[in-house]
């Protein structure tokens, strides 16, 4: 039994270890694999460092730039239908800018922050790619090359950047806009909903002019209605008129208000029994 006890405590104390929120890491001791690649053992990583070669066609460091970028469900809450993003979704820089990346991860999740299409002679795989598991910091420093080029920044971590982590690098004038970058540019694939509303239930705003027109519409339905109900009601007056002058002739007032219940109260019972010999017809007992 004291076995079994113990088995259980260290099963929940391995679990809750494992679920808990691992805390705020500065991953500064990273091991050099060499090709600009570095990491450690606690989930940092630095693929494509370069800090000092120049790429072709850059005479000279043209500036040399330090940013900070947060990645985090956080930032994502200002564009509605996203799950992850950068805290920045637009960079711009000088050709041959000297760029160090402070990379904050904000979450208790992976992710990255990483360049494709750098010139592949000087950036392995033309990648540059920085990775933290869980909250941290790590930093990384790479060389622009002289081209007016606009570069995709993402994290390349399944769905993130469907979610939303991504963001647009401008060196130079750039080479245009990305779509799809939140808050930037407009979606590929815009969200559409129209086909699981049924269309009788689509109900578009009326023009001041069509309100007007309904409103007269409606103000003569009811003067119809009105209309139709009082010339029934004298129809029945006159037809009705000598039969109840015959009926009450020599009555006194309480006679006649005494038979005028009478009569509607058998006209309620002819009605009942209508109503209900319609039902016994529409709806026959089943045996």
């Amino acid at each position: 039994m004291q076995k079994l006890l113990l088995t259980a405590i260290l099963a929940l104390t391995i679990s809750s270890s494992a679920f808990a929120e691992k805390e705020f890491m500065n991953h500064t001791s990273l091991m050099d694999h060499g090709d600009g690649h570095f990491m450690d053992m606690d989930g940092g990583m630095i693929m494509g460092q370069n800090t000092d070669t120049l790429p072709g066609g850059c005479d000279k460091i043209a500036a040399t730039e330090e940013i900070t970028v947060h990645a985090g469900h956080k930032y994502s809450e200002k564009f509605p239908g996203r799950m992850y993003a950068f805290d920045i979704q637009e960079y711009q820089f000088k050709p041959c800018t000297k760029l160090t990346v402070h990379f904050i991860n904000d979450d208790n999740i992976r992710h990255q922050w990483m360049m494709h299409g750098l010139p592949k002679y000087l950036y392995p795989k033309g990648m540059f790619h920085m990775e933290l598991t869980g909250p941290g910091k790590i930093s990384g420093t790479l060389i622009f090359p002289p081209n007016d080029k606009t570069y995709l920044v993402h994290c390349d971590i399944s769905q993130h950047m469907e979610k939303g982590m991504k963001a647009q690098l401008k060196i130079g004038k750039g080479s245009g806009d990305l779509p799809s970058i939140p808050g930037v540019t407009a979606n590929v694939i815009q969200d559409d909903y129209s086909d699981s509303i049924p269309e009788k239930d689509v109900k578009k705003p009326m023009t001041a002019k069509e309100k007007k027109a309904a409103s007269a519409v409606a103000a003569s339905e009811n003067e119809s209605v009105i209309s139709g109900v009082l010339i029934i009601g004298l129809a029945a007056g006159l037809v009705l008129a000598p039969l109840l002058s015959k009926r009450f002739k020599g009555m006194a007032v309480g006679e006649i208000v005494s038979a005028i219940f009478e009569m509607i109260a058998k006209g309620i019972g002819i009605v009942t029994k209508l109503i209900m010999g319609l039902i016994k017809i529409i709806s026959p007992n089943k045996t």
